[in-house]
């Protein structure tokens, strides 16, 4: 997994990050009928992140600004143009994810 952002992400909020998920592992972990998921942050935080539409087609992306502000806290963001912070996204329950660095 890998730290997203989108061309106008807030480096104050955190809003418009997430981590972006390859598509071999969001078919193999994440279910279609699934309109959320839970993503417990290394700090403990449990954040529910809905799954839109284009997660499904052109956008897996788990977005929200709880994961940027922990991003920004891990201070990996704002990072060097092509070079994004690599994560581990392990599945740890039902609709449920362990987010952590590598």
């Amino acid at each position: 997994m890998s730290g997203w952002s989108k061309g106008s992400a807030n480096n104050r909020t955190g809003a418009g990050y997430g981590i972006q998920i390859s598509y071999t592992d969001r078919d193999r972990y994440f279910r279609r009928n699934w309109g959320s998921v839970e993503v417990v942050l290394d700090n403990g935080e449990v954040v529910d992140v809905s799954l839109s539409e284009k997660f499904w087609t052109t956008c897996p992306e788990l977005r929200s600004s709880v994961i940027g502000r922990w991003l920004l806290n891990q201070g990996v963001i704002p990072r060097a143009k092509g070079k994004p912070p690599e994560f581990a996204l392990e599945p740890i329950g039902d609709r449920r994810f362990r987010l952590a660095r590598r």
